[in-house]
Protein backbone atom coordinates (compact mmCIF):
# COMPACT_ATOMS: atom_id res chain seq x y z
CA UNK A 1 0.00 0.00 0.00
CA UNK A 2 1.12 3.48 -0.95
CA UNK A 3 1.71 5.40 2.49
CA UNK A 4 1.45 8.63 1.30
CA UNK A 5 -1.20 8.40 -1.42
CA UNK A 6 -3.27 4.93 -0.16
CA UNK A 7 -3.32 3.64 -3.82
CA UNK A 8 -4.62 0.26 -2.62
CA UNK A 9 -5.61 -1.48 0.24
CA UNK A 10 -4.49 -4.80 1.10
CA UNK A 11 -7.43 -7.82 0.99
CA UNK A 12 -6.60 -11.23 3.48
CA UNK A 13 -9.16 -13.90 2.55
CA UNK A 14 -9.41 -16.84 4.53
CA UNK A 15 -8.07 -19.02 2.19
CA UNK A 16 -5.37 -16.39 1.37
CA UNK A 17 -4.11 -15.93 5.23
CA UNK A 18 -4.33 -20.59 5.25
CA UNK A 19 -2.33 -20.31 1.89
CA UNK A 20 0.68 -18.32 3.08
CA UNK A 21 0.28 -20.27 6.80
CA UNK A 22 0.76 -23.77 4.73
CA UNK A 23 3.90 -22.46 2.68
CA UNK A 24 5.38 -20.92 6.15
CA UNK A 25 4.85 -24.88 7.23
CA UNK A 26 6.64 -26.37 4.17
CA UNK A 27 9.42 -23.92 4.19
CA UNK A 28 10.08 -24.58 8.22
CA UNK A 29 9.70 -28.60 7.13
CA UNK A 30 12.37 -28.22 4.23
CA UNK A 31 14.41 -26.49 6.61
CA UNK A 32 14.02 -28.98 9.16
CA UNK A 33 14.73 -31.91 6.74
CA UNK A 34 17.97 -30.60 5.58
CA UNK A 35 19.53 -30.37 8.98
CA UNK A 36 18.32 -34.33 9.00
CA UNK A 37 20.52 -36.72 7.06
CA UNK A 38 18.48 -39.88 7.17
CA UNK A 39 15.40 -36.97 6.34
CA UNK A 40 17.64 -35.90 3.47
CA UNK A 41 18.08 -39.11 1.88
CA UNK A 42 14.88 -40.41 0.50
CA UNK A 43 14.48 -36.64 -1.10
CA UNK A 44 17.88 -36.91 -2.62
CA UNK A 45 16.52 -40.14 -4.01
CA UNK A 46 13.58 -38.26 -5.20
CA UNK A 47 15.51 -35.68 -6.95
CA UNK A 48 17.63 -38.19 -9.18
CA UNK A 49 14.15 -39.25 -11.05
CA UNK A 50 14.09 -37.42 -14.50
CA UNK A 51 10.60 -37.63 -14.36
CA UNK A 52 10.10 -36.66 -10.94
CA UNK A 53 12.06 -33.54 -11.53
CA UNK A 54 10.28 -32.60 -14.44
CA UNK A 55 6.97 -32.86 -13.02
CA UNK A 56 8.32 -30.99 -10.13
CA UNK A 57 9.38 -27.94 -12.22
CA UNK A 58 5.77 -27.93 -14.09
CA UNK A 59 3.98 -27.56 -10.07
CA UNK A 60 6.05 -24.99 -9.05
CA UNK A 61 5.30 -22.93 -12.29
CA UNK A 62 1.08 -23.50 -11.08
CA UNK A 63 2.53 -22.79 -7.41
CA UNK A 64 3.88 -19.47 -8.32
CA UNK A 65 0.51 -18.29 -10.38
CA UNK A 66 -1.64 -19.47 -7.59
CA UNK A 67 0.55 -17.63 -4.56
CA UNK A 68 0.51 -14.16 -6.91
CA UNK A 69 -3.13 -15.01 -7.26
CA UNK A 70 -3.41 -15.05 -3.74
CA UNK A 71 -2.14 -11.26 -2.91
CA UNK A 72 -5.14 -9.57 -3.14
CA UNK A 73 -5.95 -5.39 -2.52
CA UNK A 74 -8.73 -3.26 -3.56
CA UNK A 75 -7.83 -0.13 -5.71
CA UNK A 76 -8.51 3.40 -4.79
CA UNK A 77 -11.63 4.98 -6.88
CA UNK A 78 -10.21 7.67 -9.20
CA UNK A 79 -12.91 9.94 -7.64
CA UNK A 80 -12.44 9.90 -4.48
CA UNK A 81 -12.14 13.34 -2.42
CA UNK A 82 -8.77 13.83 -1.31
CA UNK A 83 -8.27 12.62 2.28
CA UNK A 84 -10.97 10.37 2.34
CA UNK A 85 -10.34 7.48 0.14
CA UNK A 86 -12.59 5.49 -1.27
CA UNK A 87 -12.04 1.78 -2.11
CA UNK A 88 -13.70 -0.11 -5.38
CA UNK A 89 -15.87 -3.23 -4.12
CA UNK A 90 -13.58 -5.59 -6.80
CA UNK A 91 -10.96 -7.25 -5.15
CA UNK A 92 -8.10 -8.07 -7.62
CA UNK A 93 -4.57 -9.78 -7.28
CA UNK A 94 -0.96 -9.77 -8.26
CA UNK A 95 -1.72 -11.62 -10.90
CA UNK A 96 -4.27 -9.53 -12.22
CA UNK A 97 -1.91 -6.87 -12.19
CA UNK A 98 0.70 -8.46 -14.03
CA UNK A 99 -1.60 -9.71 -16.59
CA UNK A 100 -3.79 -6.65 -16.58
CA UNK A 101 -4.39 -6.79 -20.19
CA UNK A 102 -5.63 -9.95 -20.10
CA UNK A 103 -8.53 -8.75 -17.62
CA UNK A 104 -9.87 -5.29 -19.30
CA UNK A 105 -9.61 -6.20 -22.73
CA UNK A 106 -13.17 -7.64 -22.91
CA UNK A 107 -15.43 -8.69 -26.08
CA UNK A 108 -18.49 -8.28 -26.95
CA UNK A 109 -19.41 -12.50 -26.99
CA UNK A 110 -18.33 -15.59 -28.03
CA UNK A 111 -14.76 -15.16 -30.23
CA UNK A 112 -12.73 -18.46 -31.54
CA UNK A 113 -9.07 -18.68 -30.69
CA UNK A 114 -6.91 -16.05 -32.15
CA UNK A 115 -10.03 -15.01 -34.69
CA UNK A 116 -10.41 -11.63 -35.56
CA UNK A 117 -14.05 -11.56 -35.44
CA UNK A 118 -16.97 -12.57 -33.36
CA UNK A 119 -18.30 -16.07 -33.62
CA UNK A 120 -21.46 -14.76 -34.58
CA UNK A 121 -23.20 -13.24 -36.95
CA UNK A 122 -24.89 -9.54 -36.64
CA UNK A 123 -26.04 -6.74 -38.29
CA UNK A 124 -23.43 -3.83 -38.70
CA UNK A 125 -23.26 -0.54 -41.03
CA UNK A 126 -20.58 -1.57 -44.10
CA UNK A 127 -19.90 1.22 -46.47
CA UNK A 128 -23.20 2.58 -45.58
CA UNK A 129 -25.23 -0.16 -46.18
CA UNK A 130 -26.80 -2.54 -43.42
CA UNK A 131 -25.49 -5.98 -43.96
CA UNK A 132 -25.42 -9.49 -41.90
CA UNK A 133 -22.04 -10.28 -41.09
CA UNK A 134 -18.96 -11.11 -38.57
CA UNK A 135 -18.47 -8.05 -37.21
CA UNK A 136 -14.18 -7.11 -36.05
CA UNK A 137 -13.29 -7.41 -32.68
CA UNK A 138 -12.43 -4.76 -30.48
CA UNK A 139 -8.83 -6.02 -28.98
CA UNK A 140 -8.46 -8.82 -31.00
CA UNK A 141 -6.05 -8.47 -33.61
CA UNK A 142 -7.23 -4.61 -34.11
CA UNK A 143 -3.70 -3.79 -34.80
CA UNK A 144 -4.16 -5.06 -37.94
CA UNK A 145 -5.49 -2.88 -40.64
CA UNK A 146 -5.76 -5.71 -43.42
CA UNK A 147 -6.82 -9.08 -42.07
CA UNK A 148 -4.98 -10.57 -45.04
CA UNK A 149 -2.15 -10.01 -42.74
CA UNK A 150 -3.21 -12.24 -40.34
CA UNK A 151 -1.88 -15.64 -40.53
CA UNK A 152 1.50 -14.18 -41.57
CA UNK A 153 1.42 -11.96 -37.73
CA UNK A 154 0.50 -15.31 -36.05
CA UNK A 155 3.09 -16.99 -37.05
CA UNK A 156 5.94 -14.33 -36.95
CA UNK A 157 4.54 -13.78 -33.10
CA UNK A 158 5.22 -17.13 -32.37
CA UNK A 159 8.59 -17.69 -34.08
CA UNK A 160 9.87 -14.19 -32.24
CA UNK A 161 8.38 -16.04 -29.13
CA UNK A 162 10.22 -19.55 -29.55
CA UNK A 163 13.20 -17.41 -30.28
CA UNK A 164 13.19 -15.24 -27.43
CA UNK A 165 12.59 -18.17 -24.93
CA UNK A 166 15.10 -20.37 -26.85
CA UNK A 167 17.39 -17.11 -26.27
CA UNK A 168 16.40 -17.34 -22.66
CA UNK A 169 16.74 -21.01 -22.07
CA UNK A 170 20.49 -20.76 -23.78
CA UNK A 171 21.35 -17.98 -21.20
CA UNK A 172 20.31 -19.81 -18.00
CA UNK A 173 21.87 -23.01 -18.95
CA UNK A 174 25.16 -21.21 -19.66
CA UNK A 175 25.27 -19.36 -15.93
CA UNK A 176 23.81 -22.82 -14.58
CA UNK A 177 26.73 -24.87 -16.37
CA UNK A 178 29.64 -22.12 -15.04
CA UNK A 179 28.18 -21.70 -11.45
CA UNK A 180 28.01 -25.38 -11.21
CA UNK A 181 31.88 -25.80 -13.36
CA UNK A 182 33.14 -23.20 -10.83
CA UNK A 183 31.31 -25.06 -7.86
CA UNK A 184 33.05 -28.79 -8.75
CA UNK A 185 36.07 -27.00 -9.15
CA UNK A 186 36.29 -28.75 -13.02
CA UNK A 187 37.08 -27.13 -16.48
CA UNK A 188 33.65 -25.79 -18.23
CA UNK A 189 34.09 -28.29 -21.24
CA UNK A 190 34.43 -31.05 -18.85
CA UNK A 191 31.09 -30.31 -16.79
CA UNK A 192 29.11 -30.05 -20.38
CA UNK A 193 30.40 -33.27 -21.57
CA UNK A 194 29.03 -34.82 -18.24
CA UNK A 195 25.80 -32.58 -18.92
CA UNK A 196 25.76 -34.19 -22.28
CA UNK A 197 26.27 -37.96 -21.08
CA UNK A 198 24.02 -37.89 -18.17
CA UNK A 199 26.87 -38.57 -15.32
CA UNK A 200 26.01 -35.58 -13.59
CA UNK A 201 24.25 -37.59 -10.66
CA UNK A 202 20.95 -35.58 -10.89
CA UNK A 203 18.86 -35.24 -13.79
CA UNK A 204 20.50 -31.85 -15.62
CA UNK A 205 19.60 -32.71 -19.18
CA UNK A 206 15.85 -33.05 -17.66
CA UNK A 207 15.43 -29.91 -15.88
CA UNK A 208 17.26 -28.06 -18.59
CA UNK A 209 15.05 -29.14 -21.33
CA UNK A 210 12.36 -28.77 -19.38
CA UNK A 211 12.84 -25.64 -18.31
CA UNK A 212 13.72 -24.59 -22.07
CA UNK A 213 10.58 -25.72 -23.52
CA UNK A 214 8.62 -23.70 -20.93
CA UNK A 215 10.10 -20.29 -21.14
CA UNK A 216 9.84 -20.84 -25.23
CA UNK A 217 5.96 -21.81 -24.88
CA UNK A 218 5.46 -18.82 -22.04
CA UNK A 219 7.15 -16.51 -24.70
CA UNK A 220 5.29 -17.89 -27.38
CA UNK A 221 2.14 -17.48 -25.44
CA UNK A 222 2.74 -14.12 -24.07
CA UNK A 223 3.31 -12.55 -27.64
CA UNK A 224 0.12 -13.91 -28.82
CA UNK A 225 -2.03 -12.59 -25.56
CA UNK A 226 -0.84 -9.26 -26.34
CA UNK A 227 -2.92 -8.81 -29.39
CA UNK A 228 -4.98 -11.58 -29.85
CA UNK A 229 -7.15 -13.75 -27.41
CA UNK A 230 -4.84 -16.96 -27.27
CA UNK A 231 -8.10 -19.64 -26.16
CA UNK A 232 -11.11 -17.21 -27.42
CA UNK A 233 -13.35 -15.11 -25.22
CA UNK A 234 -16.28 -16.92 -23.49
CA UNK A 235 -19.97 -15.70 -23.41
CA UNK A 236 -19.38 -12.48 -21.99
CA UNK A 237 -16.45 -11.84 -23.86
CA UNK A 238 -13.85 -12.66 -21.22
CA UNK A 239 -10.32 -14.23 -22.54
CA UNK A 240 -10.43 -17.55 -21.89
CA UNK A 241 -6.81 -17.49 -21.16
CA UNK A 242 -7.05 -15.48 -18.37
CA UNK A 243 -9.83 -17.27 -17.28
CA UNK A 244 -8.03 -20.55 -17.18
CA UNK A 245 -5.16 -19.11 -15.13
CA UNK A 246 -7.12 -18.12 -12.74
CA UNK A 247 -8.85 -20.82 -12.02
CA UNK A 248 -5.41 -22.62 -11.12
CA UNK A 249 -5.53 -20.87 -7.72
CA UNK A 250 -8.86 -22.72 -6.95
CA UNK A 251 -7.54 -25.93 -7.88
CA UNK A 252 -4.36 -25.93 -5.56
CA UNK A 253 -6.46 -24.33 -2.77
CA UNK A 254 -8.98 -27.54 -3.20
CA UNK A 255 -5.73 -30.02 -3.14
CA UNK A 256 -3.72 -28.30 -0.69
CA UNK A 257 -6.68 -27.04 1.89
CA UNK A 258 -8.84 -30.12 2.22
CA UNK A 259 -5.68 -31.94 3.23
CA UNK A 260 -4.96 -30.14 6.11
CA UNK A 261 -8.87 -31.40 7.73
CA UNK A 262 -7.78 -34.84 6.32
CA UNK A 263 -4.54 -35.12 7.97
CA UNK A 264 -5.26 -35.02 11.48
CA UNK A 265 -8.21 -37.04 11.32
CA UNK A 266 -6.95 -39.75 9.39
CA UNK A 267 -3.36 -39.54 11.29
CA UNK A 268 -4.90 -39.25 14.98
CA UNK A 269 -8.27 -41.77 14.99
CA UNK A 270 -6.11 -44.37 12.25
CA UNK A 271 -3.40 -44.60 14.27
CA UNK A 272 -5.61 -44.80 17.79
CA UNK A 273 -7.71 -47.62 16.64
CA UNK A 274 -4.91 -49.51 15.23
CA UNK A 275 -3.08 -49.12 18.34
CA UNK A 276 -5.37 -49.68 21.13
CA UNK A 277 -7.81 -51.89 19.66
CA UNK A 278 -10.57 -52.54 21.31
CA UNK A 279 -13.59 -50.43 22.07
CA UNK A 280 -11.57 -47.58 20.59
CA UNK A 281 -10.86 -49.30 17.59
CA UNK A 282 -14.94 -49.95 17.02
CA UNK A 283 -15.88 -46.80 17.80
CA UNK A 284 -13.40 -45.13 14.87
CA UNK A 285 -14.89 -47.92 12.48
CA UNK A 286 -18.46 -46.87 13.08
CA UNK A 287 -17.54 -43.57 12.92
CA UNK A 288 -15.45 -44.08 9.41
CA UNK A 289 -18.14 -46.75 8.24
CA UNK A 290 -21.14 -44.64 9.03
CA UNK A 291 -19.57 -41.47 6.91
CA UNK A 292 -19.06 -43.99 4.45
CA UNK A 293 -22.66 -45.01 3.60
CA UNK A 294 -23.61 -41.54 3.68
CA UNK A 295 -23.38 -40.31 0.04
CA UNK A 296 -20.40 -37.75 -0.56
CA UNK A 297 -22.41 -35.27 -2.92
CA UNK A 298 -24.69 -34.94 -0.50
CA UNK A 299 -23.19 -34.00 2.29
CA UNK A 300 -21.40 -31.28 0.65
CA UNK A 301 -24.68 -29.93 -1.41
CA UNK A 302 -26.23 -29.60 2.90
CA UNK A 303 -22.95 -28.19 3.66
CA UNK A 304 -23.06 -25.62 0.39
CA UNK A 305 -26.69 -25.05 1.06
CA UNK A 306 -26.10 -24.29 4.78
CA UNK A 307 -23.04 -21.59 4.10
CA UNK A 308 -25.23 -19.96 1.55
CA UNK A 309 -27.81 -19.18 4.03
CA UNK A 310 -25.30 -18.21 6.28
CA UNK A 311 -24.16 -15.56 3.89
CA UNK A 312 -27.55 -14.33 2.98
CA UNK A 313 -28.05 -13.86 6.60
CA UNK A 314 -25.54 -12.08 7.75
CA UNK A 315 -24.16 -9.53 4.51
CA UNK A 316 -21.98 -7.51 6.54
CA UNK A 317 -19.93 -9.91 7.32
CA UNK A 318 -19.44 -10.88 3.40
CA UNK A 319 -19.44 -7.33 2.30
CA UNK A 320 -17.85 -8.30 -1.19
CA UNK A 321 -18.59 -10.94 -3.72
CA UNK A 322 -15.03 -12.49 -3.75
CA UNK A 323 -15.29 -12.43 0.25
CA UNK A 324 -18.44 -14.48 0.14
CA UNK A 325 -17.13 -16.71 -2.93
CA UNK A 326 -13.61 -17.28 -0.21
CA UNK A 327 -15.96 -18.70 2.03
CA UNK A 328 -17.70 -20.73 0.10
CA UNK A 329 -14.79 -22.33 -1.19
CA UNK A 330 -13.19 -22.72 2.56
CA UNK A 331 -16.49 -24.90 2.96
CA UNK A 332 -16.11 -26.53 0.28
CA UNK A 333 -13.15 -27.73 1.48
CA UNK A 334 -13.77 -28.27 4.58
CA UNK A 335 -16.74 -30.78 4.21
CA UNK A 336 -14.08 -32.78 1.52
CA UNK A 337 -11.66 -32.87 4.38
CA UNK A 338 -14.12 -34.01 6.57
CA UNK A 339 -15.83 -36.85 4.47
CA UNK A 340 -12.63 -38.34 2.45
CA UNK A 341 -10.73 -38.87 5.81
CA UNK A 342 -11.88 -42.71 5.73
CA UNK A 343 -9.04 -44.22 3.51
CA UNK A 344 -6.15 -43.26 4.86
CA UNK A 345 -7.41 -44.10 8.11
CA UNK A 346 -8.36 -47.18 7.00
CA UNK A 347 -4.79 -47.85 5.91
CA UNK A 348 -3.33 -46.57 8.64
CA UNK A 349 -5.27 -48.69 11.13
CA UNK A 350 -4.24 -51.76 9.41
CA UNK A 351 -0.19 -50.81 9.31
CA UNK A 352 -0.33 -49.76 13.03
CA UNK A 353 -1.72 -53.15 13.90
CA UNK A 354 1.22 -54.64 12.29
CA UNK A 355 3.33 -52.22 14.28
CA UNK A 356 2.60 -52.82 17.49
CA UNK A 357 3.27 -56.51 17.96
CA UNK A 358 6.58 -55.53 16.74
CA UNK A 359 9.32 -56.42 19.54
CA UNK A 360 10.94 -53.01 19.92
CA UNK A 361 7.33 -51.63 20.60
CA UNK A 362 6.46 -54.51 23.13
CA UNK A 363 9.39 -53.84 25.16
CA UNK A 364 8.82 -49.98 25.43
CA UNK A 365 5.16 -50.99 26.58
CA UNK A 366 6.69 -53.30 29.18
CA UNK A 367 9.56 -50.98 30.11
CA UNK A 368 6.08 -48.38 30.96
CA UNK A 369 6.96 -45.67 28.21
CA UNK A 370 3.91 -43.89 27.66
CA UNK A 371 1.22 -44.31 24.86
CA UNK A 372 1.82 -40.79 23.44
CA UNK A 373 5.55 -41.60 23.57
CA UNK A 374 5.48 -44.71 21.83
CA UNK A 375 2.77 -43.37 18.70
CA UNK A 376 4.91 -40.40 18.33
CA UNK A 377 8.36 -42.47 18.16
CA UNK A 378 8.00 -45.90 17.19
CA UNK A 379 4.45 -45.79 15.58
CA UNK A 380 4.14 -42.42 13.29
CA UNK A 381 7.88 -42.55 11.67
CA UNK A 382 7.09 -45.71 10.54
CA UNK A 383 4.15 -45.07 8.97
CA UNK A 384 4.99 -41.47 7.76
CA UNK A 385 5.18 -42.58 4.25
CA UNK A 386 2.16 -44.05 3.99
CA UNK A 387 1.23 -40.29 4.93
CA UNK A 388 3.01 -38.21 2.41
CA UNK A 389 2.04 -41.32 -0.51
CA UNK A 390 -1.53 -40.17 0.12
CA UNK A 391 -1.40 -36.72 0.11
CA UNK A 392 0.26 -36.61 -3.22
CA UNK A 393 -1.77 -39.06 -4.78
CA UNK A 394 -4.90 -37.18 -3.34
CA UNK A 395 -4.20 -33.69 -4.13
CA UNK A 396 -5.26 -34.83 -8.48
CA UNK A 397 -8.30 -36.31 -7.22
CA UNK A 398 -9.61 -33.44 -4.98
CA UNK A 399 -8.68 -30.87 -8.11
CA UNK A 400 -10.89 -33.34 -10.47
CA UNK A 401 -13.52 -33.98 -7.60
CA UNK A 402 -13.33 -30.40 -7.68
CA UNK A 403 -14.55 -29.79 -11.80
CA UNK A 404 -17.69 -32.92 -11.43
CA UNK A 405 -18.84 -31.09 -8.06
CA UNK A 406 -18.86 -27.47 -9.96
CA UNK A 407 -20.26 -29.51 -12.54
CA UNK A 408 -23.33 -30.74 -11.09
CA UNK A 409 -23.79 -26.96 -9.04
CA UNK A 410 -22.77 -27.75 -5.29
CA UNK A 411 -19.12 -26.89 -6.07
CA UNK A 412 -17.51 -23.34 -5.37
CA UNK A 413 -19.32 -20.13 -5.73
CA UNK A 414 -20.64 -19.69 -9.78
CA UNK A 415 -19.33 -16.40 -9.43
CA UNK A 416 -15.46 -17.81 -8.85
CA UNK A 417 -13.11 -18.65 -11.53
CA UNK A 418 -12.69 -22.53 -12.07
CA UNK A 419 -12.35 -25.12 -14.36
CA UNK A 420 -14.92 -26.87 -12.86
CA UNK A 421 -17.38 -23.39 -13.71
CA UNK A 422 -15.41 -23.36 -16.99
CA UNK A 423 -17.06 -26.96 -17.97
CA UNK A 424 -19.94 -26.27 -16.56
CA UNK A 425 -20.26 -23.15 -18.94
CA UNK A 426 -19.68 -25.09 -22.00
CA UNK A 427 -21.48 -27.83 -21.42
CA UNK A 428 -24.64 -25.91 -23.38
CA UNK A 429 -22.75 -24.25 -26.14
CA UNK A 430 -21.16 -28.10 -27.43
CA UNK A 431 -25.32 -28.36 -28.93
CA UNK A 432 -24.55 -24.87 -30.44
CA UNK A 433 -24.43 -24.61 -34.51
CA UNK A 434 -20.91 -24.18 -34.42
CA UNK A 435 -19.84 -25.71 -31.81
CA UNK A 436 -18.34 -23.26 -29.01
CA UNK A 437 -15.32 -26.01 -28.09
CA UNK A 438 -12.48 -23.76 -26.83
CA UNK A 439 -13.41 -22.94 -23.34
CA UNK A 440 -13.73 -26.92 -22.46
CA UNK A 441 -10.55 -27.58 -24.39
CA UNK A 442 -8.73 -24.83 -22.61
CA UNK A 443 -10.33 -26.37 -19.12
CA UNK A 444 -9.30 -29.87 -20.20
CA UNK A 445 -5.93 -28.84 -21.08
CA UNK A 446 -4.79 -26.76 -17.38
CA UNK A 447 -6.59 -29.61 -15.97
CA UNK A 448 -4.83 -32.54 -17.79
CA UNK A 449 -1.54 -30.64 -17.17
CA UNK A 450 -1.94 -30.08 -12.90
CA UNK A 451 -3.28 -33.80 -12.84
CA UNK A 452 -0.66 -35.37 -14.76
CA UNK A 453 2.53 -33.35 -13.27
CA UNK A 454 0.61 -34.29 -9.70
CA UNK A 455 0.79 -37.95 -10.60
CA UNK A 456 3.90 -38.31 -11.65
CA UNK A 457 5.77 -36.60 -8.93
CA UNK A 458 3.54 -38.72 -6.44
CA UNK A 459 4.55 -42.14 -8.68
CA UNK A 460 8.39 -40.43 -7.46
CA UNK A 461 7.48 -39.79 -4.39
CA UNK A 462 5.81 -43.32 -3.36
CA UNK A 463 9.30 -44.85 -4.94
CA UNK A 464 11.35 -43.21 -2.66
CA UNK A 465 9.26 -43.39 0.42
CA UNK A 466 7.95 -46.66 0.58
CA UNK A 467 10.32 -49.06 1.88
CA UNK A 468 9.05 -52.28 0.56
CA UNK A 469 9.62 -51.21 -2.91
CA UNK A 470 13.33 -50.09 -1.60
CA UNK A 471 13.52 -53.20 -0.24
CA UNK A 472 13.14 -54.88 -3.61
CA UNK A 473 15.44 -53.14 -5.38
Amino acid sequence: MSVGSFDFVPVILWTDALIFALLGVVLALVWFIRRHPHLRAPWRSVARRPMTVGAALVLVVFVFIGLLDSLHYREKLSDSLPGHPQYSVEVLSAFDALVGRLRTQQEKTYSAPLALRLYAKEFIERDGMTVRDYPRLKYGGAHLKKTDAHASDIAWRIFAGLGQGLAASLLLFGLLAAWQARRHDTAFGDWLAAWRTGHLGWPGRTLVLVLGLMLMLGAAMAHLAADYHVFGTDKVGQDVLYISLKSIRTGLVIGTLTTLVTLPLAILLGIAAGYFRGWVDDVIQYVYTVLNSIPGVLLIASAVLIVQVAIEAHPQVFDTAAARADIRLLALCLIMGVTSWTGLARLLRGESLKLRTLDYVEAARAFGVSHVRIISRHIFPNVFHLVLIAVVLDFSGLVLAEAVLSYVGVGVDPTMYSWGNMINGARLELAREPVVWWQLGAAFVFMFTLVLAANLFADGVRDAFDPRLEARR
